[in-house]
This record gives structure tokens, sequence and C-alpha cells, in this order.
């Protein structure tokens, strides 16, 4: 995980991969030309100029870029804010560009105000793989495979190849975005380890570990609760 914000403009060769990757904070990336798929925890797009493809803190996306490339304005989203939609865009994707030479939280007020969603893309397999196992953390693989009619070592590879993760890891990273998602509510966190999808509360301390840096327990410390990177060293 890169728990640094990623630069404010990015220019990303013609052909080239981004691994798998995540942030801590959350921000919003407005593409300014050119274009690339994102396949990541809130699905797979093809995303071009004038669309934004807002992350949450710790969502991990793989991203492979087209012919043209792409120019990228990366814009810091205010903490604990959460996107109903991933996947949107805006009409003057040039004047946040402005905006943003000035003054970076001020372009990203200007980005939100702009915000409309975007139409579906058809998917296939792998992209209808990924919203059950984001909707269903219980979800057993060997069943959808035998359901769908497909290999399970055919899914694995096929998944792999357009997110960059195994579906196993995919489904475990959903349950422990949930769980830290849902550790400000009151309940204990034994149940909220139950209710997310794990084997018991040490599996999901193991999970959220893995993911933030960060035990559940140091995380409802925080006062006021809100996701942010820990504390180097």
């Amino acid at each position: 995980m890169d728990q640094h914000a990623p630069p404010l403009r990015q220019h990303l060769a013609a052909g080239a991969r981004a691994p798998r990757h995540r942030h801590a904070h959350g921000y919003a990336a407005l593409v300014l030309d050119g274009g690339y798929v994102e396949a990541g925890d809130a699905g797979r797009r093809a995303v071009s100029a004038g669309e934004v493809v807002l992350h949450e803190g710790f969502e991990a996306h793989f991203n492979r870029f087209g012919g043209r490339g792409a120019r990228v304005l990366n814009l810091p989203l205010p903490d604990g804010w959460r996107p109903g939609q991933s996947f949107m865009r805006i009409s003057d994707p040039d004047r946040i560009a402005r905006i943003a030479e000035r003054d970076p939280r001020a372009a990203t007020a200007g980005l939100l105000e702009q915000l409309v969603p975007v139409a579906a893309q058809p998917g296939d397999w792998p992209d209808h793989l990924a919203d059950a196992l984001r909707g269903n953390s219980r979800l057993c693989l060997a069943a959808w495979a035998e359901m769908t009619g497909i290999a399970p070592g055919s899914v694995s590879r096929g998944f792999r190849h357009a997110y960059g993760v195994s579906p196993a890891r995919y489904r475990s990273e959903a349950r422990a975005r949930l769980a830290l998602r849902r550790l400000s509510d009151p309940a204990s966190l034994a149940d909220l380890a139950l209710d997310a999808g794990f084997a018991d509360q040490a599996h999901m301390t193991r999970a959220i570990v893995a993911l933030t840096g960060r035990t559940p327990g140091g995380w409802r410390r925080l006062s006021p609760f809100k996701i942010e990177a820990p504390a180097a060293g």
C-alpha cells in the first residue's frame, strides 16, 4: 500500500500498466485527456476525458492505459467522505484544472459540485463476479463457478487478469473494508466480525491490519473516528 497521496498531476504513458495498489486517503482522479481502464474495489470501467473516479481511503485498483495514455488530475477528498457512486463525470474539467494550480482543495470543492453519474458500461463475467463478491461477503467461489459453468481454475486466472488480484483476496479485502466502515457502530467487535463475514474477531483483526496497518481497536480509539493513514513507524 502506498500511504502517500498520488501526485497532483500524472502523465501516464500509452500502453502502460499500474499494478493493483491503494492509498490511505480518499481522492478523485479527473481524466483531463486520453483514458484508461480501471479495475478496482468499485468495479471496472473504461474512463475517458471528463470522467472522474472517486476513491475511498484504502480502496485498491489496477489500471491499463490506452493507446494515447492519459493526463490525470488527482484531487484530495475530504476526510471521511464516501461516494455514493465511484464513476462520475463533470462538464468543465479544464476549469477544475486551472483552479487546482492555485488551490487543490478549492478545486475539489468545485469538482464535487459538478459531479453527475455516468451510464453503466456492459461488463463480462469477471465484473459480475466482482459485483457478487462485494455484495455477498460469504460468497462461495466454487459454487459460483459451478453455477456459471466456468472451471474454477479459469475463474481464478480470468479474474486475476481483469482485476490484478485473485477472487479470494478481492473477497477478503471487501470484507475488511465493510468491517472498517462499521467500526464506528456501537456493536462489539466480535459481532461486527460475524456480520462482515469473518470466521471470528481474530480473523477480522488480521484482515484490517493487513489492509490499513492498524487494529480495529486502534481505529475505535481515534476521536473522532475517521479513516486516516496510521503514523509512520
